[in-house]
């Protein structure tokens, strides 16, 4: 699995935390191992840019997903193409997960919680909507924000064991 992670937010970040969940994420979600993400940490004003581009919404905001490939509905491969003679899916590009340390800051101490905590819980977050989840509905709420939960306890049982 090929994760990549790039901090240009100006601010120290543990990129080396974020690429290890974002690792426990797709392979938790089974996602093909060959499968590419990348995950890019900004500063506000970068942040806000991209917003205002993409959602059309004002100000930054703490994590936007820009999904690459189409996931076939289920099949976590990340992949676009089909399967070959012994089944096996592609692996692809899944996309990038744009992070903002400041925003993350600020909203993890209303939470209560280290601002590496905010990045971790927000960079699943990202990661679930570039596998297709969304929170729109109370349904897709309740399923995302419930796996996003699963999935980061998981990931700090795995890293205090």
């Amino acid at each position: 699995m090929s994760i990549e992670v790039l901090n240009e937010s100006g601010v120290p970040v543990d990129e080396k935390a974020i690429a290890g969940l974002s690792r426990h994420v797709l392979d938790g979600m089974r996602v093909h191992p060959l499968a590419e993400l990348s995950v890019l940490l900004v500063d506000e004003a970068a942040m806000t840019e991209l917003h205002e581009k993409w959602m059309d919404e004002p100000g930054p905001t703490d994590v936007l997903s820009f999904p690459m490939d189409e996931l076939r509905p289920g099949h976590m491969s990340g992949g676009s193409g089909g399967a070959d003679e012994e089944g096996e899916t592609d692996p692809g590009l899944l996309g990038d997960v744009v992070l903002c340390p400041a925003v993350a800051a600020k909203q993890a101490r209303k939470a209560g919680h280290s601002t590496g905590d905010e990045l971790e819980l927000l960079c699943a977050h990202g990661i679930l909507h570039l596998l297709g989840f969304d929170h729109a509905e109370p349904e897709e709420h309740r399923e995302m924000f419930g796996l996003q939960a699963e999935l980061l306890t998981s990931w700090r049982e795995k890293r205090e064991g």
